[in-house]
């Protein structure tokens, strides 16, 4: 019983009743012109509610029309701030200008269901409200106090009985044809294919932000960690003053530069909109090499070809792949000795790290871990590819890229 009477008691029962009253006002503005509503017959009513359709219709090629009724079926006919229930996220109903004439179709489809909906219910509520004050007229013995469709026969108090009938027979159709309207809104108003392809490209856009987010974090903060710990590991088994200095400095300029990058992360989640500074490129290249001396290892570096012709997307993605590359090496090998070749030849970027293989690192790069699966993903994004894996008893990371 609690559930039957449980949509008498929401506020989006009512505001889809208004909704559909709102729609009535258009036949009845055009029907006191003509054929009027002095004692209208079916036929006046029939004519009364197609008259106006032509001109509904040519309202529903102007564009703006479907933001319009858009808006207000996501006002009144779904639950939101005014219900007593929680809303749905995502009613399912588009407030974009019509931007196709399939568009303009269903925006006219709608305004004509829209009208007649709402005249039909316009009329049944008159109906049932005038003959609930008859019951009460004739519980008070004037039956003529209202001049419904179907009469009270007579008149006696037990007619005071039955006045709450009509009143909740009308607030169960409002209630049933509040749902209705709220299922056509899905179908007409809802968004076009266009639209869906939109959402769906800015939803991706916004995924592959999260997940550059994502790994520039992964790359910067795990590189000065991984350094921190290799250095302050080395300067604990060297006990030598001079070298623990040299290990403190390069770990105070590797924590530094790690706050700089996660400033410009935090920056760029705060304001998408501000500008966030210039990303690290290979240009800056030596400074990973010399991190990566500074924590014991000994890196070999070869560079040939000019890197300032290398594109500033493909460049600042070099970066990270070195760095990753890198941290790797010191994360699963310790400060052994790395060969590094960075290559500018025929249209393309290539990267090399090479370090002698060991178990540890055999394990690591078998299981593709984080960084090697990164590594892969943005190389993929330029149009390139990466490998990993043994090469004559080192472990080799290979990049590939195109310049273009």
């Amino acid at each position: 019983m609690l559930g039957l009477l449980s949509p008498l008691t929401r506020a989006v029962t009512y505001t889809r009743w208004l909704h559909l009253l709102v729609g009535s006002i258009v036949p009845f503005v055009c029907a006191m012109v003509y054929p009027g509503l002095v004692a209208p017959t079916p036929g006046d009513w029939a004519l009364i509610a197609l008259l106006p359709v032509p001109l509904v219709l040519a309202a529903a090629m102007v564009p703006s029309m479907r933001r319009a009724e858009g808006l207000q079926a996501r006002l009144m006919l779904f639950p939101g701030p005014h219900a007593r229930v929680r809303g749905e996220e995502d009613p399912g109903v588009s407030a974009a200008p019509s931007a196709s004439w399939t568009d303009r179709a269903r925006t006219g489809a709608w305004m004509v269901l829209r009208m007649e909906a709402g005249l039909a219910v316009a009329l049944v509520s008159g109906q049932l409200m005038a003959f609930s004050l008859s019951l009460v007229g004739a519980a008070a013995g004037d039956p003529t106090v209202a001049d419904p469709f179907l009469q009270v026969p007579g008149s006696g108090w037990w007619y005071a009985l039955l006045v709450p009938v009509p009143v909740l027979a009308l607030l169960a159709m409002a209630a049933a044809a509040g749902a209705l309207m709220a299922q056509a809104a899905r179908r007409l108003l809802g968004p076009s294919v266009r639209e869906r392809l939109s959402e769906l490209e800015e939803r991706t856009e916004r995924l592959l932000e999260r997940n550059r987010i994502a790994q520039e974090l992964h790359d910067s903060l795990g590189h000065a960690l991984t350094l921190a710990v290799v250095q302050a590991g080395a300067a604990r088994a060297a006990a030598d003053p001079e070298f623990t200095d040299r290990a403190l400095e390069a770990i105070e300029e590797t924590g530094r530069a790690a706050l700089e990058d996660l400033e410009k992360v935090l920056l760029m989640l705060r304001d998408a909109g501000r500008p966030t500074g210039p990303r690290p490129a290979l240009g800056e290249a030596d400074r990973l090499l010399e991190s990566a001396r500074s924590s014991g290892a000994r890196v070999d570096a070869e560079v040939t070809g000019p890197l300032e012709d290398v594109p500033g997307p493909v460049s600042r993605e070099g970066y990270r792949m070195l760095q990753e590359a890198l941290t790797n090496v010191l994360r699963h090998a310790g400060p052994v000795h790395v060969r590094v070749r960075i290559a500018v030849e025929q249209a393309r970027l290539r990267l090399e790290v090479r370090n002698p293989l060991t178990g540890v690192v055999s394990a690591a790069g078998a299981g593709g871990g984080r960084g090697l699966r990164g590594i892969r993903e943005r190389a993929a994004l330029l149009g390139g590819e990466a490998k990993a894996g043994q090469d004559d008893g080192w472990w080799l990371v290979r990049v590939d890229l195109p310049l273009r």
